[in-house]
Protein backbone atom coordinates (compact mmCIF):
# COMPACT_ATOMS: atom_id res chain seq x y z
CA UNK A 1 0.00 0.00 0.00
CA UNK A 2 1.38 3.40 -1.00
CA UNK A 3 2.33 5.78 1.79
CA UNK A 4 1.14 9.38 1.55
CA UNK A 5 3.96 11.87 2.08
CA UNK A 6 3.73 15.50 3.04
CA UNK A 7 6.00 17.36 0.63
CA UNK A 8 8.52 19.90 1.85
CA UNK A 9 8.11 23.57 1.03
CA UNK A 10 11.12 23.51 -1.29
CA UNK A 11 9.64 20.62 -3.29
CA UNK A 12 6.27 22.37 -3.47
CA UNK A 13 7.91 25.55 -4.79
CA UNK A 14 9.85 23.70 -7.49
CA UNK A 15 6.73 21.86 -8.65
CA UNK A 16 4.73 25.08 -8.72
CA UNK A 17 7.54 26.83 -10.61
CA UNK A 18 7.05 24.43 -13.49
CA UNK A 19 3.59 25.89 -14.10
CA UNK A 20 4.89 29.45 -14.42
CA UNK A 21 8.59 29.27 -15.39
CA UNK A 22 9.07 27.21 -18.51
CA UNK A 23 12.14 29.00 -19.93
CA UNK A 24 13.92 32.39 -19.67
CA UNK A 25 11.13 33.98 -21.69
CA UNK A 26 8.68 33.22 -18.87
CA UNK A 27 10.92 34.96 -16.34
CA UNK A 28 11.26 38.08 -18.47
CA UNK A 29 7.50 38.15 -19.07
CA UNK A 30 6.60 38.01 -15.38
CA UNK A 31 9.17 40.61 -14.31
CA UNK A 32 8.36 43.09 -17.07
CA UNK A 33 4.64 42.81 -16.41
CA UNK A 34 5.31 43.61 -12.77
CA UNK A 35 7.31 46.66 -13.88
CA UNK A 36 4.41 47.86 -16.04
CA UNK A 37 1.96 47.36 -13.18
CA UNK A 38 4.33 49.45 -11.02
CA UNK A 39 3.65 52.40 -13.40
CA UNK A 40 7.16 52.45 -14.84
CA UNK A 41 7.83 54.78 -17.77
CA UNK A 42 11.18 53.19 -18.71
CA UNK A 43 12.18 49.52 -18.62
CA UNK A 44 15.56 48.03 -19.45
CA UNK A 45 15.97 44.27 -20.04
CA UNK A 46 19.33 42.58 -20.45
CA UNK A 47 20.01 38.89 -21.09
CA UNK A 48 23.14 36.81 -21.51
CA UNK A 49 23.35 33.36 -23.08
CA UNK A 50 19.68 33.52 -23.99
CA UNK A 51 18.73 34.42 -20.40
CA UNK A 52 20.05 31.17 -18.96
CA UNK A 53 23.04 32.70 -17.16
CA UNK A 54 21.67 36.22 -16.55
CA UNK A 55 18.43 38.17 -16.76
CA UNK A 56 18.31 41.78 -15.59
CA UNK A 57 15.09 43.81 -15.51
CA UNK A 58 15.32 47.42 -14.36
CA UNK A 59 12.46 49.92 -14.12
CA UNK A 60 11.76 53.36 -12.68
CA UNK A 61 8.43 52.37 -11.14
CA UNK A 62 7.09 52.83 -7.65
CA UNK A 63 9.36 50.23 -6.03
CA UNK A 64 8.57 47.88 -3.12
CA UNK A 65 8.36 49.03 0.46
CA UNK A 66 10.89 47.58 2.89
CA UNK A 67 8.23 45.90 5.02
CA UNK A 68 6.63 44.24 1.96
CA UNK A 69 9.71 42.71 0.33
CA UNK A 70 9.77 39.33 2.10
CA UNK A 71 6.01 39.00 1.71
CA UNK A 72 6.29 39.62 -2.04
CA UNK A 73 8.27 36.37 -2.46
CA UNK A 74 5.62 34.19 -0.81
CA UNK A 75 3.25 32.12 -2.92
CA UNK A 76 -0.08 33.74 -3.81
CA UNK A 77 1.00 37.10 -2.41
CA UNK A 78 -0.08 39.97 -4.65
CA UNK A 79 -0.99 43.65 -4.48
CA UNK A 80 -3.30 43.47 -7.51
CA UNK A 81 -6.38 41.86 -5.94
CA UNK A 82 -7.71 41.21 -2.46
CA UNK A 83 -10.37 38.52 -2.94
CA UNK A 84 -12.42 36.70 -5.59
CA UNK A 85 -14.72 39.68 -5.99
CA UNK A 86 -11.91 41.54 -7.79
CA UNK A 87 -11.37 38.91 -10.48
CA UNK A 88 -14.07 40.20 -12.90
CA UNK A 89 -12.57 43.72 -12.72
CA UNK A 90 -8.87 42.96 -13.28
CA UNK A 91 -7.01 45.67 -15.17
CA UNK A 92 -3.43 44.79 -14.25
CA UNK A 93 -1.23 42.37 -16.20
CA UNK A 94 -0.22 40.20 -13.24
CA UNK A 95 -2.52 39.14 -10.41
CA UNK A 96 -1.82 35.50 -9.44
CA UNK A 97 1.03 36.22 -7.02
CA UNK A 98 3.12 33.26 -8.20
CA UNK A 99 5.80 34.94 -10.28
CA UNK A 100 8.45 35.89 -7.71
CA UNK A 101 8.06 32.76 -5.60
CA UNK A 102 8.32 30.52 -8.67
CA UNK A 103 11.35 32.30 -10.13
CA UNK A 104 13.37 32.41 -6.93
CA UNK A 105 12.69 28.70 -6.33
CA UNK A 106 14.68 27.70 -9.44
CA UNK A 107 17.35 30.44 -9.67
CA UNK A 108 19.75 32.67 -7.82
CA UNK A 109 17.85 35.92 -7.52
CA UNK A 110 18.68 39.43 -6.32
CA UNK A 111 16.40 42.40 -5.79
CA UNK A 112 17.38 46.05 -5.48
CA UNK A 113 14.44 48.35 -4.86
CA UNK A 114 13.66 51.80 -3.49
CA UNK A 115 10.46 53.80 -3.15
CA UNK A 116 10.12 57.56 -3.54
CA UNK A 117 9.66 58.06 0.20
CA UNK A 118 12.61 55.95 1.41
CA UNK A 119 16.08 57.46 1.78
CA UNK A 120 17.96 54.23 0.94
CA UNK A 121 17.11 51.15 -1.04
CA UNK A 122 17.08 47.46 -0.09
CA UNK A 123 19.26 44.68 -1.47
CA UNK A 124 17.56 41.31 -1.07
CA UNK A 125 19.19 38.05 -2.20
CA UNK A 126 17.42 34.70 -2.30
CA UNK A 127 18.64 31.42 -3.82
CA UNK A 128 16.48 28.38 -4.37
CA UNK A 129 13.78 29.87 -2.16
CA UNK A 130 16.18 30.44 0.77
CA UNK A 131 16.98 33.97 1.94
CA UNK A 132 20.69 34.86 1.80
CA UNK A 133 20.93 38.61 2.39
CA UNK A 134 18.75 41.54 3.38
CA UNK A 135 20.57 44.86 3.65
CA UNK A 136 20.33 48.55 2.83
CA UNK A 137 21.97 49.92 -0.30
CA UNK A 138 22.12 53.14 -2.24
CA UNK A 139 19.82 52.98 -5.25
CA UNK A 140 17.60 55.19 -7.44
CA UNK A 141 13.83 55.03 -7.35
CA UNK A 142 12.55 51.85 -8.95
CA UNK A 143 13.30 48.14 -8.96
CA UNK A 144 16.02 45.93 -10.41
CA UNK A 145 15.79 42.13 -10.59
CA UNK A 146 18.85 39.98 -11.27
CA UNK A 147 18.16 36.33 -12.10
CA UNK A 148 21.24 34.14 -12.48
CA UNK A 149 21.71 30.47 -13.39
CA UNK A 150 18.12 29.57 -14.16
CA UNK A 151 17.25 25.95 -13.15
CA UNK A 152 20.65 25.54 -11.45
CA UNK A 153 19.01 23.32 -8.82
CA UNK A 154 16.73 21.45 -11.26
CA UNK A 155 19.08 19.77 -13.77
CA UNK A 156 16.22 17.82 -15.32
CA UNK A 157 14.58 21.08 -16.39
CA UNK A 158 17.78 22.80 -17.44
CA UNK A 159 18.85 20.10 -19.89
CA UNK A 160 15.59 20.51 -21.80
CA UNK A 161 16.32 24.17 -22.55
CA UNK A 162 17.29 24.87 -26.14
CA UNK A 163 20.43 26.55 -27.42
CA UNK A 164 21.11 30.08 -26.07
CA UNK A 165 20.44 31.60 -29.51
CA UNK A 166 17.00 29.96 -29.65
CA UNK A 167 16.09 30.93 -26.11
CA UNK A 168 17.27 34.46 -26.84
CA UNK A 169 15.00 34.64 -29.90
CA UNK A 170 12.01 33.74 -27.71
CA UNK A 171 12.89 36.59 -25.37
CA UNK A 172 13.34 38.96 -28.33
CA UNK A 173 9.83 38.14 -29.59
CA UNK A 174 8.45 38.87 -26.14
CA UNK A 175 10.25 42.21 -25.94
CA UNK A 176 8.96 43.24 -29.37
CA UNK A 177 5.40 42.50 -28.29
CA UNK A 178 6.01 44.36 -25.04
CA UNK A 179 7.19 47.46 -26.91
CA UNK A 180 4.22 47.29 -29.29
CA UNK A 181 1.75 46.84 -26.44
CA UNK A 182 2.98 49.91 -24.55
CA UNK A 183 4.33 52.58 -26.92
CA UNK A 184 4.10 55.05 -24.04
CA UNK A 185 6.89 53.20 -22.18
CA UNK A 186 10.53 53.44 -23.21
CA UNK A 187 11.80 49.88 -23.74
CA UNK A 188 15.49 49.01 -24.00
CA UNK A 189 16.56 45.47 -24.87
CA UNK A 190 20.20 44.36 -24.53
CA UNK A 191 21.56 40.99 -25.68
CA UNK A 192 25.08 39.96 -24.64
CA UNK A 193 26.10 43.57 -24.09
CA UNK A 194 24.67 44.90 -27.38
CA UNK A 195 21.52 47.00 -27.66
CA UNK A 196 19.03 45.17 -29.86
CA UNK A 197 16.47 47.98 -29.96
CA UNK A 198 15.24 50.91 -27.90
CA UNK A 199 11.97 52.82 -28.12
CA UNK A 200 11.43 56.44 -27.17
CA UNK A 201 8.21 56.03 -25.22
CA UNK A 202 6.48 58.90 -27.08
CA UNK A 203 3.19 56.94 -27.39
CA UNK A 204 3.53 56.69 -31.19
CA UNK A 205 2.72 53.12 -32.22
CA UNK A 206 3.93 53.63 -35.79
CA UNK A 207 7.33 54.72 -34.53
CA UNK A 208 7.67 51.47 -32.57
CA UNK A 209 6.67 49.44 -35.64
CA UNK A 210 9.35 51.27 -37.63
CA UNK A 211 12.06 50.49 -35.07
CA UNK A 212 11.15 46.79 -34.95
CA UNK A 213 10.07 45.91 -38.50
CA UNK A 214 11.77 48.59 -40.57
CA UNK A 215 10.83 51.13 -43.22
CA UNK A 216 9.51 48.69 -45.83
CA UNK A 217 6.72 47.48 -43.54
CA UNK A 218 5.98 50.93 -42.13
CA UNK A 219 5.48 52.42 -45.61
CA UNK A 220 2.63 49.97 -46.30
CA UNK A 221 0.51 50.53 -43.19
CA UNK A 222 -3.10 51.71 -42.99
CA UNK A 223 -4.28 53.44 -39.83
CA UNK A 224 -7.38 51.78 -38.38
CA UNK A 225 -9.80 52.67 -35.58
CA UNK A 226 -13.19 51.42 -34.46
CA UNK A 227 -15.56 52.57 -31.75
CA UNK A 228 -18.12 49.79 -31.66
CA UNK A 229 -20.76 48.78 -29.19
CA UNK A 230 -18.76 45.87 -27.78
CA UNK A 231 -15.16 46.82 -28.54
CA UNK A 232 -12.85 49.72 -29.29
CA UNK A 233 -9.92 49.15 -31.63
CA UNK A 234 -6.96 51.22 -32.75
CA UNK A 235 -3.81 50.30 -34.58
CA UNK A 236 -2.49 49.64 -38.06
CA UNK A 237 -3.38 47.24 -40.86
CA UNK A 238 -0.86 46.09 -43.43
CA UNK A 239 -1.79 46.47 -47.07
CA UNK A 240 -2.65 43.14 -48.74
CA UNK A 241 0.65 43.19 -50.63
CA UNK A 242 2.37 42.81 -47.25
CA UNK A 243 0.85 39.38 -46.68
CA UNK A 244 2.60 36.58 -44.81
CA UNK A 245 2.56 32.80 -45.05
CA UNK A 246 1.69 32.33 -41.34
CA UNK A 247 -0.20 34.06 -38.54
CA UNK A 248 2.87 35.17 -36.58
CA UNK A 249 2.36 38.78 -37.70
CA UNK A 250 -1.25 39.02 -36.58
CA UNK A 251 -0.45 40.83 -33.34
CA UNK A 252 -3.33 41.48 -30.93
CA UNK A 253 -3.37 43.26 -27.57
CA UNK A 254 -6.39 43.24 -25.30
CA UNK A 255 -6.34 45.91 -22.60
CA UNK A 256 -2.54 46.12 -22.96
CA UNK A 257 -2.03 42.34 -22.77
CA UNK A 258 -0.60 40.35 -25.71
CA UNK A 259 -3.01 37.47 -26.32
CA UNK A 260 -4.07 34.75 -28.74
CA UNK A 261 -7.78 34.57 -29.45
CA UNK A 262 -9.55 32.66 -32.22
CA UNK A 263 -12.47 35.08 -32.44
CA UNK A 264 -10.27 38.11 -33.04
CA UNK A 265 -8.07 36.17 -35.42
CA UNK A 266 -10.93 34.93 -37.58
CA UNK A 267 -12.60 38.35 -37.58
CA UNK A 268 -9.49 40.06 -38.96
CA UNK A 269 -8.97 37.37 -41.60
CA UNK A 270 -12.62 37.64 -42.63
CA UNK A 271 -12.13 41.37 -43.22
CA UNK A 272 -9.16 40.62 -45.48
CA UNK A 273 -10.88 37.72 -47.25
CA UNK A 274 -11.56 39.61 -50.49
CA UNK A 275 -7.99 40.87 -50.75
CA UNK A 276 -5.79 37.85 -49.98
CA UNK A 277 -5.24 34.48 -51.59
CA UNK A 278 -5.76 31.27 -49.68
CA UNK A 279 -3.11 30.36 -47.12
CA UNK A 280 -1.94 33.98 -46.94
CA UNK A 281 -2.36 36.05 -43.79
CA UNK A 282 -2.24 39.79 -43.12
CA UNK A 283 0.18 41.88 -41.14
CA UNK A 284 -1.54 43.90 -38.43
CA UNK A 285 -0.92 45.43 -35.01
CA UNK A 286 -4.21 46.07 -33.23
CA UNK A 287 -5.08 47.21 -29.71
CA UNK A 288 -8.49 46.06 -28.47
CA UNK A 289 -10.18 47.63 -25.48
CA UNK A 290 -12.96 45.75 -23.69
CA UNK A 291 -14.74 46.39 -20.47
CA UNK A 292 -13.08 44.20 -17.79
CA UNK A 293 -16.44 42.49 -17.13
CA UNK A 294 -16.69 41.36 -20.80
CA UNK A 295 -13.50 39.28 -20.86
CA UNK A 296 -12.03 36.48 -18.75
CA UNK A 297 -8.23 36.59 -18.42
CA UNK A 298 -8.07 33.87 -15.76
CA UNK A 299 -7.91 31.07 -18.33
CA UNK A 300 -4.26 29.96 -18.48
CA UNK A 301 -1.33 30.39 -16.05
CA UNK A 302 0.67 32.16 -18.76
CA UNK A 303 -2.23 34.60 -19.28
CA UNK A 304 -1.89 34.29 -23.07
CA UNK A 305 -5.53 33.36 -23.70
CA UNK A 306 -8.79 35.13 -22.95
CA UNK A 307 -12.50 34.47 -23.34
CA UNK A 308 -14.94 37.00 -24.79
CA UNK A 309 -18.44 37.34 -23.48
CA UNK A 310 -19.96 38.74 -26.70
CA UNK A 311 -17.86 36.89 -29.26
CA UNK A 312 -20.40 36.94 -32.12
CA UNK A 313 -21.01 40.68 -31.91
CA UNK A 314 -17.28 41.41 -31.70
CA UNK A 315 -16.61 39.20 -34.72
CA UNK A 316 -19.20 40.95 -36.88
CA UNK A 317 -18.12 44.47 -35.93
CA UNK A 318 -14.40 43.90 -36.52
CA UNK A 319 -14.81 42.03 -39.82
CA UNK A 320 -17.14 44.68 -41.27
CA UNK A 321 -14.95 47.58 -40.12
CA UNK A 322 -11.77 46.11 -41.63
CA UNK A 323 -13.55 45.29 -44.90
CA UNK A 324 -14.85 48.85 -45.17
CA UNK A 325 -11.47 50.38 -44.31
CA UNK A 326 -9.68 48.41 -47.01
CA UNK A 327 -12.40 49.34 -49.50
CA UNK A 328 -11.85 53.05 -48.88
CA UNK A 329 -8.27 53.20 -50.15
CA UNK A 330 -6.58 52.44 -53.44
CA UNK A 331 -4.85 49.08 -53.13
CA UNK A 332 -3.53 48.66 -56.67
CA UNK A 333 0.25 49.10 -56.50
CA UNK A 334 2.15 51.03 -59.16
CA UNK A 335 3.97 48.50 -61.32
CA UNK A 336 6.13 49.09 -64.40
CA UNK A 337 5.34 46.60 -67.13
CA UNK A 338 8.80 47.01 -68.69
CA UNK A 339 11.96 47.89 -66.94
CA UNK A 340 13.08 51.34 -67.89
CA UNK A 341 16.80 51.53 -68.39
CA UNK A 342 18.58 54.77 -69.08
CA UNK A 343 20.70 54.48 -72.20
CA UNK A 344 24.28 55.64 -71.68
CA UNK A 345 25.11 58.72 -73.68
CA UNK A 346 27.75 58.23 -76.38
CA UNK A 347 30.35 60.91 -76.87
CA UNK A 348 30.70 61.75 -80.55
CA UNK A 349 34.07 63.00 -81.69
CA UNK A 350 34.64 65.02 -84.88
CA UNK A 351 36.33 62.74 -87.50
CA UNK A 352 39.42 63.73 -89.43
CA UNK A 353 38.90 65.14 -92.97
CA UNK A 354 40.20 62.04 -94.72
CA UNK A 355 37.89 59.94 -92.58
CA UNK A 356 34.92 61.97 -93.78
CA UNK A 357 35.82 61.38 -97.45
CA UNK A 358 36.50 57.69 -96.94
CA UNK A 359 33.32 57.15 -94.97
CA UNK A 360 31.14 58.85 -97.56
CA UNK A 361 32.75 56.87 -100.44
CA UNK A 362 32.27 53.56 -98.65
CA UNK A 363 28.69 54.46 -97.87
CA UNK A 364 27.94 55.21 -101.50
CA UNK A 365 29.49 51.95 -102.71
CA UNK A 366 28.06 49.71 -99.97
CA UNK A 367 24.57 49.18 -101.23
CA UNK A 368 24.00 45.53 -100.57
CA UNK A 369 20.89 45.08 -102.60
CA UNK A 370 21.30 41.80 -104.35
CA UNK A 371 20.16 41.44 -107.92
CA UNK A 372 20.61 39.10 -110.86
CA UNK A 373 24.07 38.16 -112.04
CA UNK A 374 25.21 35.20 -110.05
CA UNK A 375 23.97 36.52 -106.80
CA UNK A 376 26.68 39.19 -106.67
CA UNK A 377 25.96 42.56 -105.16
CA UNK A 378 26.08 45.75 -107.19
CA UNK A 379 29.30 46.67 -105.48
CA UNK A 380 30.94 43.41 -106.62
CA UNK A 381 29.66 43.83 -110.21
CA UNK A 382 30.97 47.39 -110.40
CA UNK A 383 34.41 46.32 -109.20
CA UNK A 384 34.47 43.43 -111.70
CA UNK A 385 33.67 45.75 -114.63
CA UNK A 386 36.32 48.26 -113.56
CA UNK A 387 39.02 45.59 -113.46
CA UNK A 388 37.91 44.20 -116.86
CA UNK A 389 38.18 47.65 -118.48
CA UNK A 390 41.66 48.11 -116.94
CA UNK A 391 42.88 44.83 -118.43
CA UNK A 392 41.42 45.71 -121.86
CA UNK A 393 43.19 49.12 -121.76
CA UNK A 394 46.48 47.44 -120.87
CA UNK A 395 46.24 45.07 -123.92
CA UNK A 396 45.56 47.99 -126.30
CA UNK A 397 48.63 49.83 -125.03
CA UNK A 398 50.84 46.76 -125.44
CA UNK A 399 49.73 46.34 -129.08
CA UNK A 400 50.54 50.00 -129.92
CA UNK A 401 53.99 49.65 -128.47
CA UNK A 402 54.73 46.67 -130.68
Amino acid sequence: MAVIHLLSQNTIDQIAAGEVVERPRSVVKELTENAIDAEATAISVEIKEGGISLIRVTDNGSGIEKSQIRKAFLRHATSKIEDAQDLPHIQSLGFRGEALSSICAVSQMELITKTQEDFTGIHYQIEGGAECEFSEIGAPKGTTFLVRNLFYNVPARRKFLKQPQTEGSYVADLMEHLALSHPDISIKFIVNGQVRFQTSGNNQLKEVIYRIYGKEVTDHLIEFSLNGKSVRVRGFLGKPEQNRSNRNFEIFFVNGRYVHNDVLQKAVEEGYKQYLMQHKFPFCVLHFEFEPEDIDVNVHPAKMEIRLQHGAEVYAEIAAAIRDRLHEIELIPDVLLTEEKEQPSQIRQAPEPFEVNRTSRIYQESETIRGAGGGKSRLCQREYCRKRQDRKRDRIRSCRIR
